[in-house]
Order: C-alpha cells, then structure tokens, then sequence
C-alpha cells in the first residue's frame, strides 16, 4: 500500500506531507484546487514522463517521494533483487524534477533509470481515469488480467516453459544445419588437408627436438674436418708413434751393450708413446660421440622443413598444424556424423512442438472458460452502473499457427454499448464516461486476482449522479475490502463511502505573495460540511448539512 507522499516544490505544493491507510480514501475539492498536481506528482514518482513546467516557478527543481509497503512475495520485489537494489521492508521511490528539463530517480536511495522506476512503479500503483488508459490499451495487458481470473498460472508457465523447449530445440536444428553446410561447402578442401597433414604423422613437441639435432648435427659437420686431419696426423702414414717406437728399440738395443747414456732418452721415448696411446684413444671416444652421419642432417632437415612449409601454408606453427588437421577431421566427421545427428535434433524438435502443442491447447481452453465466466462476472456489475444494455465481451482469438510464450491466443476487451450496435475495441467503442465505468466493474471483478496493491481513480463518476454514484461508491468500497483505494471525487456518494476525507483546497501564504495547494485530513464535523458543500454547491444550506448526515449515517 502506499503510506506516505511528500512533495517538494511542484507546481502549486511548496511543501507536502501526506500519511495514507489502507482502504478507502478520497480526496474533494473546489475545481482548480489542486487535484491534478497531486496526482501528477505521484505520477511522476512512480515513473511518469518528466517536465521541467512540473517545477514550482522561482525554485531549481522539485521532488516527490512515495513510500510503498508490500508483501514479500510482490513482483516488485524481485524486480528490485534482480537490480542489486536493497529490498527493505519500505519501498521508498523518489524522483527529482530539475527546472532544466532533467530528472533524477531512485529507489531505496540508490539511482536508478526512469525506465526501472516505471516498471517497479506500475507493479504496485494503477491510475485510472476517463482519459487514462494506461491499463486498457495494451493487449498483452488483457490476457494477463484474463489469466489472473482464471487462476491459470500453472497452464501459462506450462506453455512458458514448453515454448523455451521448443525454442532451444530449433535453435539446436538450425546450429546444427548451419554446421552441415559449412563442412560440406569446405569438404574437398578438409579431405585435401586432412590427407597432406595424415602423410606427415604429425608429433607433438617434433619441431623443436629436429630444430635442437639440426643444430647438433650442423656443429658436428663443422668439427668433422678438424677430427679427420687430427686422426690423419696421429694414425696416417706419417704417425709419430712408428717411428718412435722403432727408435727407442734401437736405444735399447744400445743400452744392452753396454750405453747406459741412452736411458734418460729411452725413458722419455716411453712417456712419449704412452701419451700418444692416450690421445688416440681419446681420439676414438670423440669419434664415437659425434657419430656424424651427413645422411642423417639431410633426412632431419628435409623433415624440419617440410613441417616449417606446412605451417606456412596454413597459417600457423609447426605445432599448431596438429590443431589444424584435428579441425578438419572433426568437420569430416561433423559431415559424416551430421545427417545423423541432425535427424536426431530435427526428431527432439518435433517433440518439443507435440509438448508445446498440448501445453498450449491446455491453456488456450482454460482461457476460453475463464473468458466467459469473465464477461458474466464484470456483465453481473453493469446494471447498476447505468450500463444495463450493455455488454462486456472478452475477444478471444485462437491461432494454431502462432508459436509465442503466451501461446495460441489473443485477448481483447470488447464491449457493445447499445443492443443493436457493433461490439468493439473497449477504448474505440465506449465514451468517457462508460469507459471508466467498464474499468470499475473489470477493477471489481480482479481486484483479488492480479491488481495492484494500489488502485487510484481519477473522477470516474463525472457526469453521473444518484444511483449510479451510489454504485460506484459501493463497488470501490468492496474494491477498498482487498487494495487501497483512493478516489478523487465530485460524488458525494462516492465521498460518503470512504474511510478517510481529505480536502484539497487553495492558501494564500503572505497575504497572498502566493497561493499553494494544501491537503487537509476531514473529521466527522468537517466532513459533513464538505459532504454538504458536494450536494448543495457553493452556498451550503441546512437542508443540505441535513442531506450530508442522512448520507453518512447510512452509509457508516
């Protein structure tokens, strides 16, 4: 419900403060007193368009303030989690009217864009007028009213839920046709690489390991001429050891008889070879290590470089191109496995359609019951509104062809306002005043089935009088019994219903520098005489008091 307005600065209201209750609650006044821009000021607060005439003159903007009080469960609330906004137990909405043209809007104190401010506003509070059809004009607003009456909550997320199904499951078809088509336009072009790169055994990590042996053996046929001439100089023809072998031979000989002198030589001659013994060896181990093969050098390189080409000509490294074939091999596979599968998605789709078939034929004649029962419910109401012979018809269109969330059908309130007479479009067939009698009947019908919490009727009962004031008084106090009702009213019918009266009029302030609008709570005297000023006009006469105590007296 709506328990507190304050407005700041808009147009006639310097400073208001308004505590509300739940029921019902009108608000009268002299013409011109003010009305409108109360409404306009809570209209702006709950996301209404902005304008920058909206801002009292002499001031740089305005602000209005509403405090909501809802259930924990209201769809508003979860609008308000969905956007990170603290979901406190009051709903606080503000908006701020700059003289430039520009607003500001927040919810719970955190800013928040117009739009939001809107959604969140129009969950909780409906304003309804003769020029007012907000509620009416959109059709998707019907069938959600009509589902409400109808309690056809479970059917609709049924539908709901079969026609995402159905949704994903043609979405799955049309990816997976897509991929057919792909990899049949590029088939030859996948078997050509997929062959190229299947000849080439592609191993992961290779390039690297022929890059590190290409350069081992490249090091390896540099030092190949070094070790050769190495191994001509130590084991060639021309080898020291033979000959000095032989020569220390013929010293020993020498010894032998007798030239010790000899010996030191000898000695030497004997490290010598040795030391020579040694080097071979060593030279033999080197020739083991580097085992250069100039056959081995061409077999690595012409691998390294066939490698090296492939990437180049696909674009990528030596190791990608094992991505690359795993590409086109999946998209060979993709066209040999495709037909296939897409038999399979084509057969999960068909069976999503059967579910949201059935799903939606529930739902549409749950729709086609609760459609009837609906326009004898608000039909029930319109005799005593003065609409006797009239007829409220709900315009139910069923469409097999039409695959939406909402399912088969389109709902539209029509109404024929005269026997005789074509029935049509609510807002195109009824007059001002009959269609906020409609509105007030349907209201009645819904009140507990999907209304906001929060319903505000703006002089609905121009041009009527008497018992159809009556009427309508007695239908928003049976409205006030399940929301909070408020009323701006000439009726004092209507007035004499409501729990609370309040009076709007104009002050003068400073001997009248300026005039503000002023809203003042009734008690019983109060409103009597306020009662007596509806019935009687501008000079309230005895007769008329009397008039307004008989009215409340029974009424209360």
């Amino acid at each position: 419900m709506l328990n507190a307005l304050s407005v700041r600065n808009i147009v006639l209201i310097d400073q208001l403060d308004l505590a509300l209750d739940g029921g019902m609650t009108v608000l009268t006044g002299e013409t011109g007193a003010g009305k409108s821009i109360l409404l306009d000021s809570l209209t702006l607060a709950l996301g209404g368009r902005g304008d920058a005439s909206l801002v009292r003159t002499g001031c740089d903007s305005g602000q209005v303030v509403a405090v909501l009080q809802l259930a924990q469960d209201h769809p508003a609330r979860a609008a308000l989690r969905d956007n990170a906004i603290p979901d406190d137990e009051d709903i606080i909405l503000r908006r701020v009217q700059f003289a430039d043209g520009r607003t500001r809007a927040f919810i719970n104190d955190q800013p928040v864009s117009a739009a939001l401010l809107q959604r969140v506003g129009s969950q909780i509070v409906e304003i309804h007028g003769q020029h007012d059809d907000r509620a009416l004009v959109d059709v998707a607003t019907h069938r959600a009213a009509l589902d409400a009456f109808g309690e056809l909550e479970k059917p609709v997320a049924a539908v709901r839920d079969a026609w995402q199904a159905l949704t994903e499951a043609q979405e799955a078809v049309a990816e997976q046709k897509a991929l057919v088509a792909e990899a049949l336009a590029a088939e030859e072009y996948a078997r050509h690489t997929v062959e190229e790169l299947s000849k080439l055994k592609l191993v992961p990590g290779e390039e690297a390991e022929l890059a590190d042996r290409r350069q081992q053996l490249q090091q390896a046929e540099k030092s190949a001429a070094d070790v050769t001439e190495t191994d001509e100089i130590l084991n060639g023809p021309s080898a020291p050891a033979p000959a000095l072998a032989a020569l220390m031979r013929r010293l020993l000989r020498k010894i032998d008889s007798g030239g010790t002198q000899f010996q030191p030589i000898v000695d030497a001659l004997d490290q010598s070879l040795i030391a020579l013994d040694r080097t071979s060896d060593a030279l033999e181990e080197l020739k083991r290590e580097m085992a250069y093969d100039p056959g081995e050098l061409e077999s690595v390189e012409e691998r390294l470089f066939s490698l090296r080409a492939a990437a180049r000509k696909h674009q990528t490294t030596p190791e990608g191109l094992i991505e690359v074939l795993a590409k086109y091999t999946a998209d060979l596979e993709t066209l040999q496995n495709g037909e296939t599968k897409l038999v399979a998605l084509t057969s999960a789709e068909a069976k999503a359609m059967e579910i949201y078939r059935k799903a939606a034929e529930t739902l549409s004649t749950g729709r086609a019951k609760a459609a009837i029962a609906l326009g004898k419910a608000v039909g029930a109401e319109l005799p005593d509104l003065k609409l006797g012979s009239a007829k409220f018809i709900v315009d139910h269109q069923v469409d097999k062809h039409r695959i939406a969330a909402a399912g088969f059908d389109q709902i539209a309130f029509h109404v024929q306002t005269n026997p005789g007479t074509a029935a049509g479009p609510l807002l195109k067939v009824a007059s001002g005043g009959e269609l906020s009698r409609f509105l007030l009947a349907l209201k009645v019908v819904l009140a507990d089935r999907g209304s906001a919490p929060v319903l505000i009727f703006d002089e609905i009962d121009t041009g009527v009088g008497g018992a159809v004031a009556d009427a309508i008084g007695r239908r928003l106090a049976r409205l006030a019994g399940k929301v909070q009702v408020l009323a701006v009213t000439h009726a004092p019918q209507v007035a004499a219903r409501a729990q609370r009266h309040l009076l709007i009029e104009k002050q003068a302030v400073e001997e009248g520098a300026f005039v503000r609008t002023h809203v003042k709570p009734l008690d019983i005297t109060a409103r009597k005489e306020e009662v007596a000023r509806m019935l009687a006009g501008a000079s309230v006469t005895d007769e008329a008091r009397a008039a307004a105590s008989k009215l409340l007296s029974e009424v209360h």
